[in-house]
């Protein structure tokens, strides 16, 4: 049984951290269709591109809390991965948002079956429900007694990570 409260309730009450991992290949029918299908058509990064998002993600670091991910993947990098990572991350860490990345290219995947999950001061946990095509669904937030799992696989993603700008700079041309 979940909670009564929101994915929004959590991002409007955190107050140290938010962590996200993520661990799909293709969210391109989740958010930012428009921009997707422009990028997929050799079109530039509009100027204002996640601006919202951005905006949000410089109130939280102003205010002193961290936001940060880690993206689950591997080589060849999917079109929407080459959109996310070359669009979205590389715009959102203007905001203060920190990436890492969990390449699984040549290793195995330390969290295989771990779902797609929002972390928040290391006591609630949004689980996030997607469509084979990579349309969200939804998301259930859980009760804090489970917290201590998503903490150990927040733990594992970073153990295993490397820092985004220094993945995209060995691998962001392939």
């Amino acid at each position: 049984m979940g909670s009564s409260r929101s994915l929004s309730d959590l991002f409007d009450s955190f107050e140290r951290e938010a962590f996200r991992l993520e661990t799909l290949d293709d969210y391109s029918k989740s958010g930012s269709v428009e921009a997707y299908k422009a990028f997929l058509a050799g079109e530039g990064k509009p100027e204002d591109y996640n601006s919202d998002w951005v905006s949000e993600v410089h109130g939280y670091v102003n205010e002193g809390k961290r936001i940060y991910r880690v993206h689950v993947l591997s080589r060849p990098l999917t079109p929407y991965l080459r959109f996310e990572l070359g669009w979205g991350y590389r715009t959102n860490m203007l905001g203060g948002e920190e990436f890492f990345i969990l390449d699984i290219t040549e290793q195995p995947n330390p969290l295989q079956g771990v779902d797609d999950f929002w972390l928040f001061d290391e006591s609630a946990v949004g689980i996030l429900s997607y469509d084979s095509a990579g349309k969200f669904l939804g998301a259930e937030v859980l009760p804090d007694e489970r917290a201590a799992a998503f903490i150990a696989h927040r733990d594992k993603a970073l153990s295993c990570a490397q820092p985004f700008a220094e993945w995209w700079g060995k691998y962001g041309g392939e």
